[in-house]
């Protein structure tokens, strides 16, 4: 198929407007090559690939094949670092601290009272790391965090890395308890609505955008490549907005860092990512030192979508896509081709 080109300036005018067209360059010519080859060799219908630098200026947009920045997709596993954000903010307006007990927030009792959001946000709670009930659209969140709570704790907290979605299931219950509103309304008000982003959500079925008062939140937002830049702008920039730090950048600071080095690795796609990938507080660790931060980080989703910043060398990027689950090496595909791109567009920068 036909690559369709488009190159813009900015994630987003002042007044919170799409970026206006600039002339491009040939500086990203290897970047774009190294694109769509992996694109035509894995055959897939299309994908897209932004670059932004430290300033939040678009300085490379493709589109390869039949997609558009401006599709909103299932981002499966990139709705983690999202979901960090919005606590974060819950965390800087005083709902909740990193130190919260599901005992103290959820009237748990026992060794899974003991479960801090920093052992939730981290995938560390002892939990198991899955449950059918996530995947259940005739409930609500709170009905859903119940059952999981009956289950049986499979370590003690900070002992076990589990990559899962159970964690952020409870880590969200703990926020509509402490807010009093559901999780797809927290959301709106410490996130969208002050990054101008409108009819977003969380799903239970992202794909289908079905099932929204027992959300996934480890997968089940939708979004499109431009409605991305925005929130990963957001973390890049360490919680600022046009200007505005809407909360301490400590919490982004404390995000960079392996809080449990020692924890024994158990379920993970770590093979899929780089044998240096650690996971911090909502999102991957790709650096040798993450027990004292990091400044490469990254949340790849299931279906290709796959953002990642890189504050060292001044840049965020996101590879769009939605391909089938079913199709071969999907992730693979988009965290080989990521890692491929990435030192090309530090040389171009």
């Amino acid at each position: 198929m036909a690559a369709a080109s488009l190159w813009l300036a900015g994630c987003g005018a002042s007044d919170g407007s799409d970026p206006a067209p600039v002339p491009p360059t040939d500086r990203f010519s290897e970047v774009d090559a190294t694109a769509r080859a992996a694109y035509e060799e894995q055959g897939i219908p299309g994908m897209g690939l932004a670059i932004y630098d430290r300033s939040g200026t678009l300085v490379f947009q493709q589109m390869y094949g039949d997609f558009n920045a401006d599709r909103r997709v299932a981002i499966a596993s990139a709705s983690k670092m999202v979901a960090g954000a919005v606590i974060f903010r819950l965390i800087d307006a005083g709902y909740l601290s990193l130190d919260s007990t599901t005992a103290e927030v959820l009237g748990w009792s026992g060794d899974k009272g003991a479960i801090t959001l920093r052992h939730l946000l981290s995938f560390t709670s002892g939990l198991s790391p899955e449950h059918l009930c996530t995947l259940q659209i005739n409930m609500d969140l709170a009905d859903c965090v119940a059952v999981i709570e009956q289950q049986s704790a499979v370590a003690a907290p900070g002992t076990l890395f589990e990559y899962g979605s159970t964690h952020l299931h409870v880590a969200a219950r703990m926020a509509e308890v402490q807010v009093g509103a559901a999780w797809n309304d927290i959301f709106q008000t410490q996130l969208a609505n002050p990054l101008s982003l409108t009819g977003l959500e969380f799903y239970t079925y992202p794909r289908e955008g079905e099932g929204t008062t027992n959300p996934l939140i480890a997968g089940g937002m939708r979004a499109s490549m431009n409605e991305y830049a925005r929130i990963l702008r957001f973390v890049f920039d360490k919680g600022v907005w046009q200007d505005t730090a809407l909360l301490d950048p400590q919490l982004f600071d404390l995000q960079t860092r392996e809080p449990y080095p020692d924890a024994v690795v158990g379920n993970t796609p770590r093979q899929q990512l780089t044998d240096s990938s650690h996971y911090g507080l909502t999102a991957w660790l790709e650096c040798a030192t993450p027990d004292e931060g990091c400044e490469q980080l990254s949340s790849p989703g299931a279906f290709g979508f796959t953002p990642w910043l890189d504050r060292d060398a001044g840049y965020f990027a996101i590879l769009g896509m939605e391909l089938d689950r079913s199709e071969s090496g999907v992730v693979g595909f988009a965290v080989d081709l990521k890692q491929a791109l990435a030192p090309l567009i530090v040389e171009a920068l």
